[in-house]
């Protein structure tokens, strides 16, 4: 027997004896392998792997409802029909809601594992470290330390009720790779980023590229306090990736919108709002995005337009709110979106590409923005400052090394008409978290994404 095979078949047994109780449930597995090498002063200081099985067990009764979570494992087939029963108890003393919640049917097996990839689910130690050494031979010196992480693994997704027969099953590989070369005494911080979802995406060259371009400028000329005013910024893209994730949240998020915290309102719909170039699509066909082709509640999920050349489309209904404010489920009641941004028309692949184009006026080039917040959700208002390698590329040609700068804008000015170009190429950029259960998401944004007449709010007088 396969482990999907004794994964499916220990939640038929779970679904079978709840039937057999007359109890009315939904149970949530979620199983992971994780390995993950930190390193830290030039040196590995962590190194350390582990399995773990979650179990979310959901009772209902009438407009009721009630979760046990636990982690177990597949051999404990009585400790999870205590479980049930702990759900089932649970409920009864649960307040009742003021709506129906809808209890997940399934209408056929959905079962996909397109975005597994063993190789890479499965790499070694060995070939970590000597990822890591690719990247970064030569580049570090008695002052310029490395550190960074190299996570990957796998992770499987499987639901049963009461109400159908049929399961989902879902299984997914991922790697995020992050490193950072940082000076001891200038205090300076260069970084380059990559995500996989297999083995093959993973370029210690392009990682290496980068690092070495930014090394040589951090290294040979003088950082500066940059005045404060208004500037035409080239954002990378983990920059833009955390801008559009945000989105999920103040934006596009039907439930948030009825509760005041959207930017936008449903009269806004099949309004032009953003910039004509921007379109953003919910696209589980992207495997780069570690994607759910179905939903928990057994929606199909296909292609989702949210703006369209600026025109925005639709709000995204999660079951649950879709329950409590009387709308349709849209299919988003996942534990990530597979958020894609396209692309422009602006030739340019890499940071050496953009450094070495003519400039018509000085840009502010801003990898990361760190430590992003909300300010003010109905206007959809974004804090953060920028880290790790941000460089004023001079009119003349020539490069300033600009100390962090802060920015406070709305994401309606960074994604409105002051938009100039967005580059042709686009890469996903790995937002994974590390804590909690593993849940690989990444986002497809432009490499690069140029919006003029951006405010600095405060400009850092040191690193």
């Amino acid at each position: 027997m396969t482990m999907k095979e004794k994964i499916l078949n220990t939640l038929e047994q779970l679904r079978l004896y709840a039937l057999s109780k007359g109890y009315t449930v939904s149970i949530y597995y979620q199983e992971e392998d994780s390995s993950l090498m930190r390193f830290a002063n030039s040196a590995i200081s962590l190194n350390t792997n582990e399995h773990l099985i979650r179990m979310e067990i959901t009772a209902y009764e009438d407009r009721k409802r009630a979760s046990y979570g636990m982690i177990t494992d597949l051999s404990k087939i009585e400790e999870m029909k205590r479980g049930i029963e702990i759900a089932v108890e649970m409920v009864k003393h649960s307040m009742p809601l003021t709506y129906q919640p809808t209890v997940p049917v399934y209408h056929e097996a959905f079962i996909d594992e397109r975005g597994y990839d063993q190789a890479l689910a499965e790499i070694s130690n060995d070939e970590k470290l000597a990822f890591f050494n690719q990247v970064v031979e030569g580049l570090e010196t008695a002052d310029v330390k490395l550190s960074g992480i190299f996570s990957n693994g796998s992770n499987t997704i499987a639901m049963v009720n009461t109400t159908s027969a049929h399961p989902l099953y879902i299984r997914t590989s991922d790697a995020q790779v992050s490193i950072v070369l940082a000076h001891s005494v200038l205090k300076w911080e260069i970084q380059s980023e990559q995500s996989a979802q297999k083995k093959t995406e993973l370029s210690p060259h392009d990682l290496r590229r980068e690092l070495e371009f930014l090394m040589e400028h951090y290294q040979s000329d003088a950082p500066q306090q940059i005045p404060l005013g208004k500037y035409d910024i080239v954002f990378g893209s983990a920059a833009v990736a955390d801008m559009v994730g945000f989105m999920r949240y103040i934006v596009i998020n039907g439930g948030l919108m009825k509760r005041g915290f959207s930017c936008l309102r449903k009269e806004d719909m099949g309004r032009k709002v953003f910039s004509g170039k921007f379109t953003l699509t919910d696209d589980p066909t992207r495997l780069q995005t570690f994607p759910f082709g179905s939903d928990l509640f057994g929606i199909q999920r296909k292609p989702f337009p949210l703006v369209e050349k600026g025109i925005f489309n639709s709000f995204i209904w999660m079951q649950d709110d879709a329950d409590e404010f009387g709308e349709e489920a849209t299919g988003h009641t996942v534990p990530h979106l597979s958020l894609s941004m396209s692309g422009g028309t602006q030739q340019v692949r890499s940071l050496e590409d953009l450094a070495s184009q003519p400039r018509d006026s000085d840009l502010l080039y801003i990898p990361f923005l760190h430590y992003m917040n909300i300010v003010n959700p109905s206007k959809g208002i974004l804090t953060s400052s920028s880290r790790f390698g941000a460089l004023l590329l001079k009119k003349d040609g020539s490069i300033v090394i600009p100390y962090n700068v802060r920015l406070t804008q709305s994401l309606f000015d960074v994604f409105g008409e002051n938009v100039d170009w967005l580059s042709n190429e686009t890469t996903a950029y790995n937002t994974s978290l590390s804590y909690g259960a593993r849940n690989p998401a990444a986002i497809i944004v432009p490499r690069f994404t140029r919006v003029n007449g951006l405010e600095i709010s405060h400009s850092n007088s040191s690193y």
